[in-house]
């Protein structure tokens, strides 16, 4: 797995998991739909750790800067 993710996409992920996790904890959202957005916010979570998005693969984007050869 290559690195596809950028340090911005990374950090919007683990705020969105964070207020995701808050709104299902403090019981603002709950049911099916809260257990969705929590299941949702631990893959953002996980895949910010791994700078991988399995979604960006197939469509080959990337939110990473690369290194260009001299």
């Amino acid at each position: 797995m290559t690195k596809n993710m950028g340090s911005a996409d990374r950090v919007i992920r683990v705020l969105l998991a964070a207020i995701m996790a808050t709104l299902f904890f403090t019981g603002i959202i709950s049911g099916t739909l809260g257990i969705v957005l929590l299941v949702l916010a631990g893959i953002f979570v996980l895949t910010s750790l791994v700078s991988f998005c399995p979604l960006y693969a197939p469509f080959g984007l990337k939110t990473c800067k690369t290194k260009q050869a001299e």
